[in-house]
C-alpha cells in the first residue's frame, strides 16, 4: 500500500492529484493544506472513494514551523512501520505574473523563492530528519517549462519573471537533492528525485490561455512518476514523460 504526500492539495493540480490517487483504496494519501480552516469541501469530495486512507494535514510550505510540525505529525498518522513512497512537492504561487526582469519587486521575488523553493527544500529535509521517507522514495518537485533556461529562451516576450526564476531555482534544488539524498546515512542509492513540468493547465494559477485539462496533466504525471527508475535521478520531465533540457 504506497504512501503519497501531496502539498497544496486543496485546489488546482494538488486537488486533482488527490482525486486520482484516491480512486484506489490501495493508496494512502496525505493531503496537505495551507490552512485547516479554509474551505475544504472540494478536497473532501475528491477523496470520497478512499476516505479511510486519505488524511488531511496542515502544512503551510511558506512557514518553516508549519512544515516542521507537519513532518512530526506524519509519523503519528502513518504509525511506526510505514514510510512515504512518493513525496509530491506541488504547493507554489505565481503571485505577480505581470512582472518582468526589469520590474521585479524584491519582496515579490523573496516570497516566491520562500514558497516555491525553500518550501520543497524544507519539506524534504524535515521528513528526512524524521526518518519517514522510504529508501526507495520518489521525490517529485513540480516545476514548469518556465523553469527551463532552454525553454525560456524560446519564449518571446518572456513571461512571469519572478515565477520563472523561482522554478529555475527549484530545478537547481532538484539537482542538489538528487545527489545528497543518495549519500550514505541518508536515503541511499535507490531513491529518485526529479523535477516535472505539468504543462499549461486550466487552473486558477494557469490563467487565461491554458490548454490542458487537469485530468490529462495529472494522469500523465502519475504515469511518468510510477515509471521512474534509478537512472532517472536528477532529471527534468514533462507530464508526458519526455525529458526536458535544464
Amino acid at each position: 500500500m504506497p504512501v503519497y504526500v501531496v502539498t497544496g492539495a486543496n485546489r488546482g493540480l494538488g486537488l486533482e492529484f488527490v482525486r486520482q490517487l484516491s480512486q484506489s483504496t490501495d493508496n494512502t494519501v496525505l493531503a496537505c493544506v495551507r490552512s485547516s480552516s479554509s474551505d475544504l469541501a472540494d478536497l473532501k469530495q475528491a477523496f470520497k472513494p478512499n476516505e479511510s486512507n486519505t488524511h488531511v494535514l496542515h502544512c503551510d510550505t511558506g512557514d518553516l514551523s508549519s512544515i516542521q510540525s507537519f513532518a512530526k505529525e506524519v509519523q503519528k498518522t502513518l504509525g511506526d512501520d510505514r514510510k512515504i513512497d512518493f513525496l509530491i512537492n506541488n504547493a507554489a504561487v505565481n503571485s505577480v505574473p505581470e512582472q518582468t526582469s526589469l520590474t521585479i519587486g524584491p519582496d515579490d521575488l523573496t516570497n516566491e523563492i520562500r514558497i516555491n523553493v525553500l518550501g520543497p527544500a524544507k519539506t524534504t529535509e524535515f521528513l528526512l530528519a524524521e526518518g519517514i521517507l522510504a529508501k526507495t522514495a520518489r521525490t517529485v518537485n513540480l516545476s514548469s517549462g518556465l523553469g527551463s533556461m532552454a525553454v525560456s529562451l524560446g519564449i518571446t516576450p518572456r513571461k512571469c519573471a519572478t515565477y520563472s526564476i523561482s522554478k529555475g531555482a527549484l530545478n537547481s534544488l532538484t539537482v542538489q537533492q538528487s545527489g545528497e539524498l543518495r549519500e550514505e546515512g541518508k536515503l541511499g542509492p535507490k531513491c529518485v528525485v526529479i523535477s516535472i513540468d505539468p504543462g499549461w493547465v486550466k487552473t486558477r494559477m494557469g490563467g487565461e490561455g491554458a490548454i490542458l485539462e487537469p485530468k490529462e496533466s495529472i494522469g500523465g504525471m502519475l504515469k511518468a512518476i510510477h515509471g521512474l527508475g534509478e537512472g532517472d535521478n536528477g532529471k527534468f520531465y514533462t507530464y508526458t514523460g519526455k525529458e526536458v533540457p535544464w
